[in-house]
This record gives C-alpha cells, structure tokens and sequence, in this order.
C-alpha cells in the first residue's frame, strides 16, 4: 500500500478492537477532508533490520501474528531489541470494525489454532523474551469471548519461560446476551490468571467514541478497568488514548481523571496515523511539547506510570514499571 496521501504513515496499533463488524466505508474523493502534512517529527528509521526480520521469520515459520505486526508499529525495532514483543491471538480478523484500526476486519474471523499456545510460547524461548504483551482482536462470536484463551497462552508461557512476565491487552468481553455479569465474570478469567499488567484502552475521549470505536461504550471501557481492581488491586492497571482525533485538552484531562477515578495506575498517549485512505483523517498533530505537557498532568493526577509522545504505543516501553 503507498497512498499519496501524505498524513497515511506507519499506523497505531489497534490494541483493543471495539465496535460493531461492517465493512469500512470507503470515502469518495470529494467528500475526503483537506490532508494534514505529517510533520518531522512522526518520521523515524525503523529500527536494526537484523532485529526485525528475526522475529518476522520467527512468527512467520510458526503462522502467528503480533500486533507490532499486523499494525506495523513504528517502534517494532526498538522494543524486539530490548526483549519485548506483542503477540497478537486468536487470528488477524476482528468482528468489530473500529475507524481508526489496521487490523483486518469485515469477514468471517479463522477457527482457533489449538496449538498457538505452544507455538507463542515457542516463539517467546526463541526470541528470549523478558515480557511480553497478550493482545487480541475481538471475538464475539466465542461463547467466553476469548477469555479463556488469554488464560491458556499465558500458561503456555509461562510453563515454557517462568521468568518471563506477561502483561495482557484485552478488548472490553462485552456480552451482549448476558450483559454486564458476562463482562465480569470474562474480566475474572484473565485476572485469575494473575497478569504483570491489564490494559485495556479507551483509545479517546468520551465525545469521540462513537465515531472513533464504533460500538463501543466509553463508560464499559472505565468499567473493565474497575473490574480489575475490585478483583485483585494488586494488579496494574493501564490503558491509552490516541490523539490526534479532534479532541481538546480539556477532552483529554477529563479522561485522565476518569481513568484516575476507576483506578488506573498506568497511561499511554500517542499520535493517531492514519493507516489509509479509507481510515478517519487526523484532525491534529500535537507537538512532543504538548505530549510533554500532558505526560507531567498525567503524574501530577496520580499515574504512576506515564509514556506520552508522537509515537508512543500502548505497549512502548511496557516492561517498565516507572
């Protein structure tokens, strides 16, 4: 793909796909938005070559996917480098269809793979890797919405690597026919589980939600991340927002303080890039001083652990507890 629009760049990482499945409508010419220039500072060389194509050929051989991938993250070589990496489950196609997400979506997801847990788990000893994320897309059409399957790759890990720690990215386990009791007792299948870190993001503001996570509810998001805490508080918490959807500061500090307020201990902010044509245009590119300034609000309303920056994703720098 090389689409001359020139703000269509190494795209965001859709850590937690939350909306309902439909094709993504494809803009007509006249109706696209004028196009943001990218500025300099989002362009980034890809990281060591020998690193990249190491873990591609690893995944590749096995048929399992990372995000870093499927999302072609831009920090995909520095975190390979320095021992991390972000298994994607469960297959590249989600049933939902959010506006902003890269990952494959809009037909039929693949059966499950009942040896991926031992071939992640195999790919985690090959790359020795320190830690590593658990993320997924959305599943609705499993009877437990892949909760269970969070569970069975994190022993396989952990039986295969015991010192490698496993951090979880999880979509929101609605549940429509059961509702919030589902959630909740979805949410209870990976906390037992006892993870080094739950993420999930709300990945905007609550004015945006519908247009950006299609189907998706911003206040099911906070309660996923409640959840949590009200079944084990010593478990981190984390989520992350994408900027650059027209939200304002004010937006933005909003959600700060509602995450704060359901406890969440950890937070990313990034720049939203378009993958394509077909994606929501950027509205706005913040400056690294705006992340800057909203990295020291973040730890002054109480985070204890704060990545803001153009490229920051919700699994940079995961490792690190500070």
């Amino acid at each position: 793909m090389t689409p001359s629009d020139p703000s269509v760049v190494v795209p965001s990482p859709s850590d937690t796909p939350t909306a309902t499945a439909q094709p993504t409508q494809k803009l007509k010419n006249r109706d696209r938005p004028p196009l943001v220039q990218m500025p300099d500072w989002l362009r980034r060389p890809i990281g060591n070559v020998s690193d990249i194509s190491t873990v591609q050929r690893v995944i590749k051989q096995r048929q399992i996917h990372t995000i870093c991938e499927e999302g072609r993250c831009p920090n995909r070589g520095e975190c390979y480098a320095s021992g991390t990496a972000t298994f994607l489950l469960m297959g590249p196609t989600c049933t939902r269809s959010c506006a902003f997400c890269q990952v494959d979506k809009g037909h039929a997801p693949m059966p499950l793979d009942e040896e991926e847990p031992r071939k992640v788990a195999e790919a985690v000893q090959l790359l020795g890797l320190r830690y590593v994320v658990l993320t997924s897309v959305a599943r609705d059409d499993l009877a437990d919405g892949g909760a269970g399957w969070f569970v069975h790759v994190m022993e396989a890990v952990r039986a295969m690597n015991p010192e490698t720690q496993i951090e979880v990215l999880t979509p929101d386990f609605w549940s429509g026919k059961l509702g919030e009791a589902g959630q909740f007792e979805r949410i209870a299948t990976v906390v037992a589980a006892q993870p080094t870190c739950f993420n999930h993001n709300i990945e905007t503001v609550r004015r945006l939600q519908d247009t950006v996570r299609r189907g998706a509810k911003y206040d099911r998001s906070l309660r996923v991340l409640q959840r949590v805490k009200e079944l084990n508080p010593a478990i981190p918490t984390k989520s992350g927002m994408m900027l650059g959807h027209g939200e304002t500061e004010a937006e933005l500090l909003d959600a700060m303080q509602d995450l704060r307020a359901v406890g969440c201990d950890r937070l990313t902010l990034g720049q939203y890039m378009r993958p394509s044509l077909d994606h929501l245009p950027v509205q706005k590119y913040w400056t690294p001083e705006e992340f800057d300034r909203l990295g020291v609000i973040a730890r002054e309303l109480g985070f204890s652990h704060v990545r803001s920056g153009p490229l920051v994703r919700s699994s940079y720098h995961a490792a690190e507890s500070e």
